[in-house]
C-alpha cells in the first residue's frame, strides 16, 4: 500500500511541474523566472492543466486519508485497499492528459476510475 501512496504523491508532484510546462508555449521562460508582478495569459493548455491540478488537490485528501487509515484499522482488507489505490493512481495518471487534450469522454472515465478506487479503499477499511 505504501508503494501506491508514494506513487500518488509522486504523481501529484509531477503534475505541479507539468502544469508549469504547459504554460511555456504561451509564456516566455524569462517571464516565468521573473517576479510575476503581472501574470501573463497561460493559454488554453495552461488553463486546462491548472484546472486538472486543482482537481487533483481536491481529490488527494479523499485518497490519502483512507489509504493511510488502511495501516491503522486492523480489519482492513489490504488486498482490496491496494486495488483501490491502484485504481486511483491509474485513473489520475490518465486524467491530466485527458483533461489537457480537452476530450471529455476519457477525462470523465479516468475520473470515475479514480473515484471507484477511492470507494473501494474506503470499503476495504470496513472489511466489505
Amino acid at each position: 500500500m505504501i508503494t501506491w501512496i508514494l506513487a500518488v504523491l509522486a504523481l501529484y508532484f509531477i503534475q505541479i511541474y507539468a502544469t508549469a510546462l504547459f504554460h511555456l508555449p504561451s509564456v516566455s521562460l524569462l517571464k516565468l523566472a521573473g517576479g510575476r508582478d503581472e501574470l501573463p495569459d497561460k493559454g488554453r493548455l495552461g488553463l486546462r492543466a491548472d484546472k486538472a491540478l486543482v482537481n487533483m488537490k481536491e481529490n488527494l485528501p479523499f485518497f490519502l486519508v483512507p489509504a493511510v487509515l488502511a495501516y491503522v484499522v486492523p480489519t482492513t482488507d489490504m488486498a482490496m485497499a491496494v486495488l483501490g489505490a491502484q485504481l486511483f493512481f491509474w485513473g489520475r495518471l490518465v486524467y491530466l492528459p485527458a483533461y489537457v487534450t480537452g476530450i471529455p469522454g476519457p477525462r470523465s472515465i479516468a475520473y470515475m476510475i479514480a473515484l471507484v478506487g477511492n470507494i473501494i479503499t474506503v470499503a476495504a477499511l470496513f472489511g466489505m
